[in-house]
């Protein structure tokens, strides 16, 4: 269950936090749509070039132009945010740096993933998203169900001069927000409001299901499972009347769910991992916390989101732990789905 926040953690507070956790990612986003059109313009690949492997993941040469920007940002806010303690990919081996007075207690933590989606970005294909949310410090044990504020800001194509952004706090429904790209925090206060709301349709029928398959080394277990829901759920044939689509982000695939666009989304690396005896430094590649940093935007927008084993999700906030989550898009289709997905488990494992 989620921790209870401080007693002082007015709703004032808490959305000052979501605002100022967006207007880093609009940041972000600026930096990133100029490097995409200097590239473009240049005809050049250069931000698709891997420079290390840290914190569970690769990373490319368009990573490392953002990650300094995080520092230096931060480095602005206000005093009342520090000491705290930054989690990103990007930031050495065990993905901290402490920012702050050295002598001072920790206030907050604060987990970042500047870019989600790096891999369809860089080659200009689809958004990527960058995906932040904050804690009060709880030690080590701090987690993603302590997190009271989170973020989601759309980091788009050449192609797009209007992106999404999604806040909200643990007061409040998650709202979101239109801009203008390449305005910076400003972009914040003229945007155009949006609902968000996920899909109430009870059941499958001519929408969006997706196992995440994103490369190899799980794929025929997630094509498995995804066949064994569709014949469950009775969408097998000749026209179809079921779809999948493979968004390599996490932000992206809980954007999806927000706003209508998905049913549900299953992310079951690590168990399909675990199933194929993998483990240690020999796992194929899996989501990790940052992944899933705008979680409680999710659930604030009413989606449903469990772990793979049917209970609450959660992870710790670090940058090496697999996390496999569900999101489902309404009560129903979590009936719908998770018996299958609980059977094709314990079947398979």
């Amino acid at each position: 269950m989620a921790s209870e926040m401080s007693s002082e953690m007015s709703s004032e507070t808490a959305t000052a936090w979501a605002e100022r956790l967006a207007g880093l990612g609009l940041v972000v986003q600026c930096r990133v749509a100029s490097m995409l059109r200097e590239a473009f313009l240049a005809g050049t690949n250069s931000l698709s070039e891997t420079v290390a492997e840290e914190g569970g993941d690769r990373i490319y040469a368009i990573d490392r132009h953002v990650e300094p920007l995080l520092e230096s940002e931060i480095a602005n806010w206000p005093d009342e945010c520090f000491p705290l303690l930054l989690i990103a990919e990007g930031l050495g081996a065990d993905g901290r740096k402490r920012i702050g007075d050295p002598d001072q207690p920790l206030r907050y933590r604060v987990i970042v993933d500047p870019i989600d989606g790096t891999r369809m970005l860089m080659y200009d294909k689809r958004s990527a998203w960058f995906l932040a949310a904050v804690a009060e410090d709880r030690g080590e044990a701090t987690s993603l169900n302590d997190t009271f504020a989170s973020v989601l800001v759309e980091l788009p194509t050449t192609r797009q001069n209007l992106a999404d952004v999604f806040l909200t706090n643990r007061h409040q429904p998650t709202r979101g927000v239109r801009v203008e790209v390449g305005r910076e925090p400003a972009a914040l206060e003229s945007g155009t409001p949006f609902p968000v709301r996920p899909c109430q349709t009870p059941d499958l029928q001519d929408g969006f299901a997706t196992v995440s398959s994103f490369f190899p080394g799980t794929r025929r277990l997630a094509a498995e499972l995804a066949e064994r829901i569709a014949e469950k759920a009775g969408m097998v044939a000749a026209v179809p009347n079921l779809f999948d689509d493979q968004y390599i982000s996490t932000g992206g695939q809980m954007v999806q769910l927000m706003t209508g666009r998905d049913r549900c989304v299953l992310d079951l690396r690590p168990e399909f991992n675990r199933i194929l005896g993998r483990s240690g430094e020999n796992r194929f590649i899996e989501s990790h916390p940052y992944d899933l940093a705008g979680l409680l935007a999710l659930k604030q927008a009413g989606v449903v989101v469990t772990d793979p084993s049917g209970n609450s999700l959660d992870a710790p906030l670090d940058v090496s732990t697999g996390v496999g989550w569900c999101g489902y898009a309404n009560e129903k289709i979590r009936s719908l789905v998770e018996p299958v997905v609980q059977e094709f488990l314990r079947g398979s494992g």
